[in-house]
């Protein structure tokens, strides 16, 4: 099924400005001494769009002009098509600051075209942008639709397609605007009318771009586009709008930021182990070094909701030194996509990865050195054979292990071992704790120990009267006689 998305931005000079998280601005801009947008605020208070600068600032003297430019809009475009790549390989920009999508292949993924139309509009809002959303069978079609201010946008067949462009006005297609007058005189006023007109008569009145654009939005020609390309590396930076002194205040930046990046992660077929983010501080004389955010994962990922859940922590407990007027987000280690899971069965307790993102969000709020692992160490005495580490610091590593000796018992091991060994009492030659121990296994002599910490034990598996099973040990001493008294001690409990 071929289907085209259609976004366009009509708000895009306002919201480079203004965005969607700061709609409480009273902001204006500008274009040559006019007023091109509105915040709602600016509007209620009576600025409108045409006015001059100086009827703005009698209306209202505290609000703030911003001149349009072209370069940063070019830019919010660039952000947006970016961030699309994670819906569809194949993202153009078409005029008038509109994007179209070729997601014909995407649907089946997202679960269908209400589905992905809300996955696309969830992501715009995390941008901090609004756009008028369209489908249609071609991309001209769906241009013209998210163009006209109409509220069903959404068509999948050619027939309701041909009807639903029929009734839209000429005014929507840019070469037929130099002749809307003539338009007018003649009498057609829709894009129906127009496709009537004698083709001969309106190719030469109004050029071949015209009917080119009529035959493009009906499928009578094949549509080319120059595809957009992700770029080989991902930096990408935003101005704040204002100076922000307190770190959380920086979430929905950072949001806007990794919504680029999963776009771009999925474009190149790739997962990302370690990002960094960037506070840019003041510039000038009292210019400082960037705070610098390192997060390295243990499981490489290529959404945005586990980084986002990772960078709330660090932001929450972060306290900044000097107030932060811009972001820089880059991917510094990647590593290709890996393919999903071919297990018939969903592992018990979530995925590996799912369980490794939990820890990383545990060592970001309560820190490195309170969430920490077990790690084997080369030792056969029980006490020594394991020790505490903090989680790996970097992506994909592992903490040192060292080489575990060879031929470790395959002996059961219980499931509480004590800290300090504990002394049995001897009733009629046996240990006793509660009551009376019987072995129940047969001896696990362990040997090991250097430079005075020798020891020498034979451990049992004990059970008393109340079919309790304790892990026990006789301690041998050297120089000793066999009619030597043996020591006893309780080691460890079994569940």
């Amino acid at each position: 099924m071929r289907l085209w998305i259609g976004l366009c931005l009509p708000r895009l000079p306002l919201e480079v400005f203004c965005p969607r998280w700061s709609a409480d601005s009273l902001g204006v801009v500008l274009e040559q001494e006019q007023v091109m947008a509105v915040s709602p605020l600016a509007r209620a208070a009576g600025i409108k769009p045409g006015m001059r600068r100086a009827g703005a600032l009698m209306l209202a003297p505290q609000v703030r002009l911003h001149e349009r430019s072209p370069e940063l809009e070019a830019q919010a475009l660039q952000a947006v098509a970016l961030a699309l790549l994670q819906y569809s390989p194949l993202v153009a920009q078409g005029e008038e600051a509109t994007l179209l999508v070729d997601a014909g292949a995407s649907l089946r993924l997202f679960g269908g075209v209400r589905a992905l139309c809300r996955h696309i509009e969830a992501s715009l809002r995390a941008l901090g942008y609004t756009a008028q959303l369209s489908c249609a069978p071609t991309a001209r079609g769906a241009w013209l639709l998210a163009r006209a201010a109409m509220r069903r946008r959404r068509v999948l067949g050619m027939e309701s397609l041909t009807r639903r462009l029929d009734g839209l006005p000429c005014a929507l297609l840019p070469p037929a605007r130099p002749y809307l007058e003539w338009f007018e005189g003649i009498g057609c006023r829709t894009l129906g009318q127009l496709r009537h007109l004698p083709r001969p008569g309106l190719q030469r009145r109004c050029g071949a771009a015209l009917l080119d654009m009529l035959d493009d939005a009906h499928g009578h020609s094949t549509e080319l586009f120059v595809w957009l390309e992700a770029p080989p590396t991902f930096r990408a930076s935003l101005e704040l709008f204002d100076r922000v002194e307190h770190a959380d205040a920086l979430l929905f930046g950072a949001r806007r930021l990794l919504q680029q990046m999963t776009g771009w992660l999925c474009a190149r077929q790739f997962a990302v182990e370690r990002i960094q983010l960037l506070l840019a501080h003041e510039r000038g004389r009292v210019a400082r070094p960037p705070t610098v955010i390192d997060l390295a994962l243990g499981e490489a990922v290529w959404r945005d909701e586990h980084l986002v859940r990772l960078l709330k922590e660090r932001l929450a407990q972060l306290a900044l030194d000097a107030p932060v007027i811009g972001l820089t987000l880059e991917a510094l280690q990647v590593q290709p996509m890996a393919p999903p899971s071919d297990s018939l069965f969903p592992e018990p307790g979530g995925t590996p990865q799912e369980r490794q993102r939990l820890l990383e969000l545990l060592v970001a709020r309560l820190g490195t050195d309170n969430v920490l692992q077990a790690a084997p160490r080369a030792d056969y005495r029980p006490e020594a054979a394991n020790q505490w580490l903090p989680l790996p610091a970097k992506a994909g590593a592992k903490n040192a292990q060292p080489d575990l000796p060879p031929g470790l018992p395959g002996m059961p091991r219980p499931g509480w071992l004590l800290a300090q060994p504990i002394a049995l009492l001897m009733r009629e030659h046996r240990p006793f704790y509660g009551s009376p121990l019987k072995m129940v296994s047969v001896a696990e002599r362990i040997e090991a120990g250097w430079w005075g910490q020798s020891q020498a034990r034979d451990y049992f598996i004990a059970e008393g009267l109340d079919h309790a099973h304790y892990w026990v040990y006789r301690e041998r001493i050297a120089g000793c006689g066999e009619d030597a008294a043996p020591r006893w001690f309780l080691h460890g409990l079994f569940g």
